[in-house]
């Protein structure tokens, strides 16, 4: 099929759902590490916390992908996912922060998570059905666009309405403030009608062979069939995907140790709180979140600069600088101990972060069958899983035994992992970006051409 190019507020509208999702992720990202802390945890016990969250994904994301691919009804292909998985993050939004012990809490992440990969992964799929391969770098940057604009809003909510509304300090130990419980609420209710928006305001392509189409879904397709699929599909992996796999599990280490640990390190060594019962923590938290917000809005802003610059240096240099910034933002934490200079390592996560969503997906989605986009997506979140997998059985020994529960040293070695990522970059091979050039060039042509059959 031909795909017409989308106009800026078509390629908003389809993108918008993702603003909802990143605001659920990004309260998620900004405070469950210090939910943990309230409930009890240690330092070392955290990432084995957190170990719902990449075994979930791991699992959903391609299980979604392929059924996707193979769903046509009223709501189109990949909005149903949209719908499900956002009725079920708002539900787990709402009693997040009503945790009382920390198996609930871990409990609730785990079908957070899965609620959120539920409606994550088809957007990824849902460019590359909707747009041609020029525009297809747009798309994604329009996807970090709105990341970035849910998670600046998401990461500073609760020091917002600490600010605004004073509320009272909550005493004991195992005490969730009530700003972060406002936060969850409100993040349920602007997951669900970001999500509303997609679908009411995009229409999906339907598939080009309806006919074909309708006799394969009367065919009854054991799950044994399915799941032969899906590995197929992982052992015929394109070599683009294969070359950008210890790419993204290098990134997404960087950022699960910036994650996990940054804003408890923020509480701890930059604020001085000797415990999560200190003013001092609930404050430090809370700063964390506002340097989350800023790399979020520098990921809003930096989005606008992604097309032109991939353009012009390529999608594989662009990536690579990208990440370099993100890098040396990480490592610089360990020499900053004023809270306000601290902003300043953001901007390099924040310019590293509207890469990471874009770059990788606009490169991919160029080298796959396009029967097939929504399962290698899946599959490709494998890669994002991965390394939080590891980070959460081995990195509580790593610190431990090595690094003595000291956090900031912990950020530090995610910028060193997202420096690494940056050299591997380089040999990956970006086949879209000659089919991009060549649509390009087809474009240009036809607009004198068709002025010159008007004259």
């Amino acid at each position: 099929m031909d795909k017409p190019d989308k106009s800026f507020w078509q390629i908003w509208n389809m993108s918008f759902g993702f603003f909802g999702i990143q605001f659920g992720w990004g309260l998620q990202m900004a405070n469950m590490s210090a939910i943990y802390e309230y409930l009890g945890a240690r330092a070392d016990q955290i990432p084995i916390l957190w170990l719902a969250a990449p075994l979930t994904g791991l699992i959903v994301q391609p299980i979604i992908g392929h059924a996707s691919d193979h769903t046509w009804g009223r709501l189109g292909r990949r909005r149903p996912y949209f719908l499900g998985g956002a009725l079920l993050s708002s539900f787990a939004l709402i009693l997040m922060p009503r945790s009382s012990t920390l198996w609930m809490a871990a409990g609730l992440l785990w079908i957070l998570d899965a609620s959120i990969n539920i409606s994550m992964e088809p957007f990824r799929a849902f460019v590359a059905d909707l747009l041609p391969e020029r525009q297809r770098t747009r798309g994604f940057a329009m996807q970090s666009l709105f990341i970035g604009m849910g998670a600046v809003i998401a990461s500073g909510l609760p020091w917002a309405l600490t600010n605004l509304l004073h509320p009272r300090q909550e005493v004991g130990n195992h005490a969730i403030p009530l700003t972060v419980r406002i936060s969850f609420v409100s993040g349920a209710i602007v997951f669900l009608i970001a999500v509303l928006w997609t679908i009411v305001t995009t229409k999906e392509y339907p598939p080009e062979d309806m006919q074909a189409f309708l006799r394969m879904k009367k065919d009854k397709r054991s799950l044994a069939t399915n799941a032969d699929e899906i590995l197929d599909s992982i052992a015929q992996m394109p070599k683009t995907m294969r070359q950008l796999a210890p790419v993204q599990i290098l990134t997404w280490l960087g950022l699960f140790c910036m994650w996990l640990y940054f804003p408890v390190a923020v509480a701890r060594n930059v604020f001085g709180a000797p415990d999560t019962a200190s003013p001092l923590y609930s404050a430090g938290i809370e700063w964390g979140g506002i340097c989350f917000g800023l790399y979020s809005a520098v990921c809003f802003a930096f989005s606008f600069f992604l097309p032109p610059m991939a353009r012009k240096l390529g999608r594989k240099h662009t990536h690579s600088l990208c990440l370099i910034a993100g890098g040396i933002g990480l490592i610089s934490v360990a020499l900053i101990h004023d809270k306000y200079v601290l902003l300043l390592t953001m901007v390099g996560v924040g310019i590293a972060w509207a890469s990471t969503l874009a770059m990788p997906y606009s490169v991919l989605a160029g080298s796959l069958p396009k029967e097939k986009t929504g399962v290698y997506m899946g599959i490709f979140n494998f890669f994002i899983v991965t390394p939080e997998i590891i980070a959460s059985l081995f990195f509580g020994w790593v610190m431990n035994h090595l690094l003595h529960n000291n956090r900031v040293t912990a950020v530090v070695a995610g910028g060193c992992f997202m420096l690494v990522a940056a050299l591997l970059m380089q040999n990956v091979f970006d086949p879209g970006e000659v089919k991009a050039a060549k649509e390009e060039s087809s474009a240009s042509k036809s607009i004198p051409e068709g002025l010159a059959r008007q004259a």
